[in-house]
C-alpha cells in the first residue's frame, strides 16, 4: 500500500527520488489521501518555472467532499507537472502511485529527499 522506494510527508504527499543528486524528483499523494478525500474531479498544479518552498501550499485537489491543499515536500523549481490530469484528475484515485503523480521539482537541496520520512514511519503517522 506505501511503496518502499518512496519518501513521505506529514501531510501524506509522496516523493520519488530517482537516485541523482542533479536529478528532478517526482511527487504525488498516497493513497492514504486519495482515499480520504473521495473523487477527486480538479486538479490545480504549480506551473513549470515556479520555485516552491518545503511545507507551502502549491496547488490544490478538489474532490466531490471537499477542497484540500497541495504542499511542496521539498523546496525547488517545478520542471514538470501531469498535464493528464487536467482532463482525468481521477487518476489521483485509481493510480496515485503512478499515472495520478502530480508533479515535478528540482530539489535546491538534494539531501532534504533523504531527510523525509520512509514508508515505515509515514505508517505509523496514520
Amino acid at each position: 500500500m506505501y511503496p518502499e522506494d518512496l519518501k513521505y510527508t506529514s501531510e501524506h504527499e509522496w516523493v520519488r527520488d530517482p537516485g541523482q543528486s542533479d536529478a528532478s524528483v517526482r511527487i504525488g499523494i498516497t493513497d492514504y489521501a486519495q482515499d480520504a478525500l473521495g473523487d477527486i474531479v480538479y486538479v490545480s498544479l504549480p506551473e513549470v518555472g515556479t520555485d516552491v518552498e518545503a511545507g507551502t501550499s502549491v496547488g490544490e485537489l478538489e474532490s466531490t467532499k471537499s477542497v484540500s491543499d497541495v504542499y511542496a515536500p521539498v523546496s525547488g523549481t517545478v520542471v514538470a507537472r501531469n498535464e493528464t490530469l487536467d482532463g482525468s484528475p481521477e487518476l489521483v484515485n485509481t493510480d496515485p502511485y503512478g499515472d495520478g503523480w502530480l508533479f515535478e521539482v528540482t530539489p535546491s537541496d538534494p539531501a532534504a529527499v533523504a531527510a523525509l520520512m520512509d514508508a515505515d514511519a509515514y505508517q505509523q503517522t496514520i
